[in-house]
């Protein structure tokens, strides 16, 4: 059907050239708002009216008969109507839904996928400090970001995964100190135990590793411990690669890879962070007062301008972001997108101002943002606050662990990334039409057992007759698979995931809807047939959107 709409929409384009030269550019269609009112609809008209000071409806009258003696539409189209001041609803015929079912059995795993743009974007996310385990907010970013990359991919990209981390500073002190009082007996409580430290059962975890001077591996670094507890620095590098470790099974539990893990250290070290200062100063964007530079920063739509050094010579916390996202741009990535808390709100205004001022070129939007709030999560009930294992918060790992990697991820990309999110452990782990993942997969499964059932070669299917294809249900199926393409091309330029699982929410309703009103594995071979090419469609996109997700498509449950 893909096809049939590209070439009805060619000759739709065709037929505005007319009325108007440079009109087609604008050719496009919708669905309409009831499903009674056809299968595509335009407001071409309507839009073309104005301009050529027409009533809209006597130009959409004027269109229809233009449509009508296209041998396209005498092809694929039933018929053609106007309604209200100029809409126009097109009704498809049977044979033009059908050709979906062949679309999606040809090209298999890649329906839905354009073909590769040449285009490189970068996706920033989880970027977590090594201070402690994953939490819950953590892995709302990891199912983002790789739902976001994934999204990307299918519309052609070449995706770069990108993991940021902060391994020096005040967090990273306290990390080491907290190690070293628990490595020498301490522990919360004491007397000796400052306020804020960090009280995770996980730090006594690293400290006894230390103690025993293990050896810990990450997937960027590595290293023994002397076991020395007086030895601070050597406590730090220990701690940082052992939460390193623990984050890289976190992840890999969920199924989260990354091309690189790039280390904030390295922009003091390298004089990264230093020469994005110059850059600015020579630029003439910052000045000195009371002490400390600052970036004019209102140049470039801030509120207000910001403080890049401070009084005692240390800089603020965008400026290294600056410095990062500048190498972000001279690598090669001139689309990069980052996932973070609605907490670094405040941040993104300047160090876009600070990106600009630079000098080289980078584009007012640069970077793309996807910003999300933090999850409540529900169990027998009650809201989880705390885990012994972290001391003050529910663990991506807990989760995992109480409900199941699929069952995290669909929940967790079931709402818009800014929308409070309450993830209930107990609907997680039913297995009833209630839980949205478990309906999902279950429509997968239900359609292997029917598939298993008739023994043959899906691939046969390929040439299977699908005019018996006709009743109301197995049109409306047909309809929402052809739909799979261009919702896929929606979220990935509105970096929108959750619209992935709204879409197989209801093809997944759809498939049920269809699957009890027809029965599949009927004595006439035809119609048994076309049943089978249908559903076997319907299975791949399911499992072609879940992939998108990072969720399994199981063939059982």
């Amino acid at each position: 059907m893909l096809s049939v709409k590209n070439e009805l929409l060619e000759a739709l384009a065709a037929s505005l050239e007319k009325l108007s030269p440079g009109a087609g550019a604008k050719a496009a269609f919708e669905s309409p708002k009831v499903a009674a009112h056809g299968d595509l609809a335009t407001t071409a008209a309507m839009q073309l009216a104005k301009p050529l000071k027409l009533n809209p409806r006597q130009l959409a009258e004027t269109l229809r008969a233009d449509l009508l003696t296209q041998p396209v539409y005498q092809r694929w189209v039933d018929a053609v109507d106007i309604a209200g001041p100029g809409f126009i609803n097109i009704r498809l015929k049977p044979e033009a839904k059908q050709q979906v079912v062949r679309e999606v059995l040809a090209q298999g795993a890649q329906f839905g996928a354009q073909a590769r743009n040449g285009q490189r974007v970068l996706v920033e996310f989880v970027s977590a400090n090594p201070t402690g385990p994953l939490h819950v907010g953590h892995g709302r970013q990891a199912a983002l970001g790789d739902a976001i990359c994934n999204l990307f991919q299918t519309q052609g990209w070449e995706v770069y995964r990108e993991f940021y981390y902060n391994d020096a500073g005040v967090q990273i002190s306290t990390l080491a100190n907290s190690t070293q009082l628990r490595a020498k007996g301490f522990k919360p409580g004491d007397a000796q135990w400052p306020e804020a430290a960090y009280n995770g059962d996980y730090i006594q975890d690293i400290a006894n590793d230390y103690l025993a001077r293990k050896t810990v591996h990450s997937d960027d670094r590595e290293f023994t411990a002397s076991g020395d507890v007086d030895a601070l620095d050597d406590i730090r590098l220990f701690a940082v690669a052992y939460l390193r470790h623990e984050q890289d099974l976190d992840l890999k539990a969920f199924a989260v890879q990354f091309d690189n893990y790039y280390l904030e250290s390295s922009l003091y070290t390298s004089g990264k962070v230093d020469a994005a200062v110059q850059r600015l100063r020579d630029a003439g964007k910052t000045y000195e007062h009371d002490g400390a530079l600052w970036l004019k920063s209102t140049d470039y739509g801030d509120d207000k301008d910001r403080v890049m050094r401070k009084g005692d010579g240390s800089y603020t916390y965008f400026v290294p972001d600056v410095a990062y996202h500048i190498t972000k741009w001279e690598r090669g990535f001139h689309k990069v997108v980052n996932i973070q808390g609605t907490d670094h709100h405040g941040t993104i205004s300047r160090v876009r101002a600070g990106l600009q001022a630079v000098g080289l070129g980078i584009a007012q939007g640069f970077p793309d943002y996807v910003l999300h709030t933090m999850v409540r999560v529900v169990r027998g009930g009650e809201e989880v606050k705390i885990s012994k294992r972290a001391g003050s918060y529910v663990t991506l790992r807990d989760l995992i662990e109480w409900t199941s990697k699929d069952a995290v991820r669909f929940f967790l990309l079931s709402r818009k990334p800014d929308t409070e999110y309450t993830f209930d452990v107990d609907l997680a782990v039913q297995k009833n039409n209630d839980n949205p993942v478990y309906y999902v997969q279950y429509a997968h499964a239900r359609i292997c057992s029917v598939l298993a059932a008739w023994g043959g070669d899906v691939a046969s299917l390929r040439q299977a007759d699908l005019s018996p294809l006709q009743s109301p249900q197995a049109q409306a199926l047909m309809l929402l698979l052809a739909k799979y393409p261009e919702m896929l091309t929606a979220a990935a330029a509105d970096f929108a995931p959750h619209d992935v699982t709204f879409y197989l929410r209801e093809l997944a309703a759809c498939y049920h809807s269809y699957y009890d009103a027809e029965r599949i594995l009927v004595e006439d071979e035809a119609l048994k047939t076309a049943r089978l090419a249908l559903v076997a469609a319907a299975a791949q996109v399911l499992h072609n959107g879940l992939a998108v997700l990072g969720v399994s498509a199981p063939q059982k449950m």
